[in-house]
């Protein structure tokens, strides 16, 4: 109940609103009973954060799935990714702007669930850099989730007007069909 209305609160009004004190007057119990649950709001976001990976990660296999294969699953991806930014857009960006306190690492089952999402693009590149290391592989998935990820922040925050007329979804078209036709017609970048 706290996570779903967590992510109402999200929804309705940004993470600016999101306290422990509003999500559990949102399902009408005390401050104190949230801390019986969670350790405290840093605890709170993170069970958020990772319920909306697993959202993104599902978007991602559920697009993928409607794909043919190769570029086209690449593609899904990405287009999967910048969709539920802006779908989501106070979800998704509270994922990568919450910092925890630094003396506080970061749950290695939350690490986890980010490499999934990580994971599931360098699936889908396998077989179109068919001729590339793991290294290479996970390489390039990291270049296009940044160029991807980058797209959607200016998208969400409404500051692509300032790289011209274009949309975000051309863009990430662009970003994914040249990048790989580089790395095939290129030597290995290794």
């Amino acid at each position: 109940m706290a996570l779903r209305a967590a992510e109402q609160i999200l929804a309705d009004e940004g993470s600016a609103a999101l306290s422990t004190r509003r999500v559990a007057g949102a399902i009408g119990y005390t401050a104190g009973t949230l801390y019986l649950v969670f350790r405290n709001l840093d605890d709170l976001i993170l069970q958020v954060n990772a319920r909306t990976l697993d959202d993104l990660q599902a978007r991602m296999i559920e697009q993928t799935n409607l794909a043919s294969e190769g570029l086209a699953r690449v593609l899904a991806v990405a287009r999967a990714y910048l969709n539920f930014a802006l779908e989501r857009p106070h979800r998704w960006t509270l994922v990568y702007e919450h910092r925890l306190p630094a003396e506080e690492p970061t749950p290695e089952w939350y690490l986890e669930k980010v490499s999934l999402v990580f994971q599931l693009l360098e699936r889908m590149l396998r077989p179109v850099l068919e001729d590339s290391s793991e290294a290479e592989v996970s390489t390039a998935a990291r270049v296009i989730w940044t160029g991807v990820h980058g797209i959607a922040v200016l998208t969400v925050s409404h500051r692509l007007h300032v790289v011209g007329p274009v949309s975000p979804e051309a863009l990430v078209e662009s970003l994914v069909v040249h990048y790989l036709k580089g790395l095939r017609d290129h030597a290995p970048f290794r």
